[in-house]
């Protein structure tokens, strides 16, 4: 029997900020995330370029389910927080909206690897990304890895179907199903992958799928689970 929850789904969704919404990555989990029925809040350091790209999506979907704010305008009024921020840049991010993100899930999507190579994993002191930023909000704040073995370019076409699986790491086991079922609703199978700890291997996997894109001359490689149910 499968554990997936059902397709039909009564509960409202969590509204979802996107820091660097504004980026190639963030503006790409936008447009799914907004065409699956999620209220997306766009987070830029730019609030009038984060209500353009928001106004450009509306446009482009036929929607209103995207508005856009300053990074930390977005996080205060969002459930869930979702970092689309590159590793080198997200100290002065992070303190921007660090009281607006108190009491809420946090997801980061990016992963440890070295800037000089990127077919080469690099890991951060504190063990992983995810494992440094949640040391920076503390326990308050539920911080979950997701995304990262997802490739960029398989997520800019929003018809094109996502065979790739996502998995979640993070301290708190309710956190992680609440991101599991939110990406579940754009058509992406998740998983979830254990404790905070494991969001180490999670990061560096990219490395190794960056590895493959280069050796095979394609842009997309990722993960598929075997031995697991689906619905």
């Amino acid at each position: 029997m499968s554990n997936q929850p059902p397709n039909h789904r009564t509960t409202e969704p969590p509204k979802l900020a996107i820091i660097g919404g504004t980026g190639k990555e963030g503006r790409a989990l936008a447009a799914r995330f907004a065409k699956a029925g999620v209220r997306v809040l766009i987070g830029s350091r730019d609030a009038a370029k984060a209500q353009t790209a928001a106004n450009e999506l509306n446009q482009r979907l036929g929607s209103s389910t995207v508005e856009g704010y300053a990074n930390r305008e977005a996080a205060a009024k969002a459930d869930v927080v979702l970092l689309s921020v590159p590793y080198a840049g997200m100290p002065p991010i992070l303190q921007d909206i660090r009281d607006a993100a108190q009491n809420k899930i946090v997801i980061n999507i990016a992963s440890s690897l070295d800037p000089e190579r990127k077919s080469r994993a690099k890991i951060p002191a504190a063990g992983s990304i995810t494992a440094e930023v949640q040391q920076f909000f503390g326990e308050t704040v539920k911080v979950v890895a997701a995304f990262q073995n997802v490739s960029p370019e398989k997520l800019e076409s929003v018809e094109e179907k996502i065979d790739t699986d996502v998995l979640v790491c993070g301290g708190d086991k309710d956190a992680r199903a609440v991101v599991i079922e939110l990406i579940r609703r754009i058509g992406i199978d998740a998983f979830d992958a254990g404790v905070l700890a494991n969001a180490v291997a999670v990061e560096t996997l990219t490395a190794a799928l960056i590895a493959v894109n280069i050796k095979y001359k394609v842009k997309g490689a990722g993960i598929r689970l075997t031995g697991v149910p689906r619905s």
